[in-house]
């Protein structure tokens, strides 16, 4: 039991990884088509600070 308690906390993580990284990926794109570089900077800090880059 305790193995698979384990195994589903490792999935909901990668799957919680995965949605971080997806919105960051859609936020960052939107920045950059209206051109906030200012925004890009700091998406790209967020990324760079949770390693989804």
């Amino acid at each position: 039991m305790n193995k698979n308690l384990s195994q589903k906390v490792r999935e909901a993580a990668s799957v919680h990884r995965h949605s971080l990284q997806k919105s960051l990926q859609h936020r960052l794109e939107i920045a950059r088509a209206k051109g906030d570089e200012a925004l890009v900077r700091l998406l790209e800090a967020e990324a760079s600070y949770l390693n989804l880059n």
